[in-house]
């Protein structure tokens, strides 16, 4: 038995599988894969931040990594009553994508809720060159403004395998 529903039922129907269609897709575009543009990184890093667990310090840090064939991994800052075994969302996104098996990365997006810009911490900066001297660090602040550096200007003169090559040739 044919149901007859009323003729805006099947516009709405119509109207929503051409939006869908034309939308979407073009919406998937812009904030997914390679070239995602920094304010997707962005947003991707807040929402990332609402799982922080910081009962100490109150400040809670979203990250969001782009590796290079556009797989993102999102990370946020753990506490731990002992501050040294606290881990940076930074590096909790790039530990996830290295338990994943990547290790080619394009840049990581970083955000909190401080009005200033929210730079990496040393050991972060550390760890972001591990994977490559060209990855664009985003540094964002609670109104999604943003700067981006390359990881080599924020950390200048790193310590990287290179340096453990040479001194192995000149032994």
């Amino acid at each position: 038995m044919k149901q007859n529903y009323p003729i805006f039922f099947y516009k709405s129907i119509e109207f929503f599988t051409k939006l869908y269609i034309i939308v979407i897709p073009k919406y998937y575009e812009e904030t997914r894969g390679k070239n995602m543009e920094n304010k997707n990184l962005i947003e991707i890093a807040k929402n990332a931040m609402k799982n922080a667990y910081v009962p100490y310090s109150n400040f809670r840090v979203g990250a969001a990594l782009l590796t290079e064939d556009g797989k993102v991994f999102t990370g946020c800052n753990v506490e731990n009553a002992t501050y040294g075994a606290t881990n940076c969302a930074e590096r909790t996104a790039i530990f996830k994508a290295v338990s994943e098996g990547y290790r080619n990365f394009k840049k990581i997006a970083i955000i909190s809720d401080s009005p200033n810009f929210t730079y990496p911490c040393g050991i972060c900066r550390q760890v972001i060159m591990e994977y490559g001297k060209n990855i664009e660090v985003i540094c964002a602040n609670r109104d999604g403004e943003f700067k981006v550096h390359n990881i080599c200007e924020l950390l200048p003169y790193a310590f990287t395998n290179e340096d453990i090559e040479r001194s192995r040739i000149n032994e």
